[in-house]
Parts: C-alpha cells; structure tokens; sequence
C-alpha cells in the first residue's frame, strides 16, 4: 500500500483499500462483499459483460465499445458543442469542445480519451467532457486522435500534442485563457496526457494541472495489481497485452522512450502539478501509484486517491453508480480549484 515519506511531502494519498478488500478472483457468481467490488457495478456487469477487446478484431471491439458507451443520450446540458478540425501532423484532427458558456474567457482543459489506443472517439467520451465543462466551468477541447494499429505509436502521441499546441495558440478563439491550461484523460488517455504533460514542460507551455485517471505510465506487467487483477472485469492483462501489442506496432516497449512510458524520463521536476485517480480492482492501479511516487519525488504537487470497489473504466459508470459518480466529481473538483484557484 502506499504511505507517505518523508521525502514524498508532496504526495497526497486520500484512499486506499485495506488488504481484505483485494482478490484476485472474479469468477461468475461471487458476491461484492467476496470481490470487494461495488455491488452496483456487479449487477451492471451481469447484465451487460463486457471486456474491451473482442476476439474478432480491433474493429469489432470498437463497435461493441461504441454500442455500450453510447447507448444513454447526452444528459449534461453544456450551453455551447462545437464539432470542427484542426491542423494535424497527418492531415485534420477532429475536435468536440464544449463551453460552459456562450460568453466570457473560461480555463480550457484537453481531453484525451483513453481505450487502449485502439478504441474510443469523441461520442464514447461525451459524457466526460460534459461533466468536465460543467464542473469545472473551463472550455473543454477534446481530441480524436489516431486509433491504431492502423496508426500505431507515435501517431497517437503526435496528433494529441499538436492538438495541445494549436489549443495553446489559439484559445483566445474559443473563449479560453492560454495561461490556464490543463490536460487529461482515462486510460490510454492518461498515458498519453502524462506524454502531453512532459512536452510541454520542454516546449515551453505552461500547464496549470494534469488529470490522470488509471493511466497506463510504467508498462510494467510485474507490478503487483497486474499480478492480483489479471482476470479483471472490463481489462484483464490479456486485453491489456492485446492492446499493448496493437499500439506498439514494431516499437519494442523495453527500449522506448518517456513518449510511450512516461514513468520513464530523465526528469520529473516542473510537471503541471496532478491529480491521479486508481481503481483498487485495476491491472493499471499501481501504475497510477507509480507514476504518482516518481512526480512527488520530484516536488510536483501530486493528489493520488485509490476507489477501494471500484474497476477500471469506471467513469463510464458516472452518474449510474454512486461510488463512481464521487470518484469523477472529485477529480473534476480538483482540477477546477487548479484553474480558477
């Protein structure tokens, strides 16, 4: 379990899980007080099963995703969506931002979907960028980067931090303040922000803050929540060796760079301050409790907090599930004391 340290002042942990809590059982049948898993999720997922990756291909996974994500209409009202492109290193790059309002200059937060790389769009994370523009009362850009394989890393990677700089640029056109600024995402997504993060620290752009919920950060397949959460609900570490192996095209994850494993860079000082949301029954829990230990180390303000039941992916559950529910209005809570102090 992580602790604080002295050398660590700067970390933040609000939650964790006691250890009678964790299994590494989710066979068919078992209670929530068995798994430790919130019951409310259990009874969801009997009845709609799902794992992120389908036997028959990225495409199929992505429609099965699609169908389920998209299923409930919008149910934040936003007073102003706007779908357009920007310039892209490989052509336009779709964007859906979202204004709290019709008039006056907002923060602006960049939003990157996650999904293993693979899955996901701007219509899968809809719900987010709603309760993010809303709750945070910041201009919300989010992107729809290129999913692989057919676009392999580092074209994810490329297109988001071209979104970031065009964002940095241009957001006096979409009633944002360049000089508050944030960046996040789930998953994949929040591999890719913690990228964004770093970029522009070395490029120059001033970040006010990071949100990362359960991101993927070390690609560390001996950590102890890959270990105790390998059969998982929604991804288990098969579906994350699949995803893995569909992003990284021929790059070999041992040898590569902090622009697909953050955890890796030669420097963690000067990061946008972060807030960093786990899921006790995660593979990508420890990462996020890594990644979290690496920016406090290095004095960057960190707020780690730990969903004891809860599982990966479950901002998708946001609004349906209690416990869910609190886990996003907390980060988004965070994230607006960030821009508007």
């Amino acid at each position: 379990m992580l602790g604080h340290h002295p050398r660590r002042s700067h970390l933040v942990v609000l939650a964790d899980a006691p250890d009678s809590q964790v299994s590494t059982r989710y066979s068919d049948g078992m209670t929530a007080t068995e798994t430790g898993i919130d019951p409310i999720i259990l009874k969801i997922l009997e009845a709609v099963p799902i794992q992120l990756v389908s036997p028959d291909g990225p495409q199929a996974s992505r429609d099965a995703y699609r169908a389920i994500a998209t299923a409930r209409p919008p149910w934040i009202e936003v007073a102003k969506v706007e779908d357009r492109t920007i310039p892209g290193p490989a052509g336009e790059i779709p964007v859906r931002i979202y204004s709290p309002s019709e008039d006056g200059v907002h923060p602006v937060f960049v939003l990157i979907h996650g999904c293993g790389w693979v899955i996901g769009d701007l219509d899968t994370h809809d719900a987010v960028g709603r309760a993010a523009a809303v709750q945070a009362d910041a201009v919300v850009v989010s992107v729809d980067y290129r999913l692989a394989p057919e676009h392999p890393y580092p074209a994810a990677v490329e297109d988001c931090w071209a979104a970031l700089q065009w964002v940095h640029q241009h957001a006096a056109e979409i009633g944002g303040d360049p000089d508050r600024l944030a960046v996040g995402g789930d998953s994949a997504g929040g591999n890719l922000s913690a990228v964004l993060a770093q970029l522009a620290r070395d490029n120059g752009i001033p970040l006010a803050f990071q949100v990362l919920w359960y991101p993927a950060t070390t690609f560390d397949v001996t950590l102890p929540s890959m270990i105790e959460n390998a059969e998982a609900p929604v991804l288990d570490t098969k579906a994350v060796a699949g995803l893995s192996k569909w992003y990284l095209g021929d790059t070999n994850p041992a040898t590569a760079g902090p622009t697909l494993v953050p955890a890796r860079a030669e420097s963690f000082e000067g990061l946008a301050p972060a807030f960093i949301g786990t899921a006790q029954f995660d593979p990508l829990r420890d990462d996020g409790a890594t990644y979290a230990e690496l920016l406090s180390g290095a004095g960057v303000p960190v707020e780690l907090h730990n969903a004891p039941t809860l599982i990966h992916g479950y901002l998708g559950y946001a609004d349906i599930v209690p416990a869910a529910t609190e886990e996003r209005d907390r980060s988004l809570a965070a994230l607006k004391k960030a821009l508007h102090g």
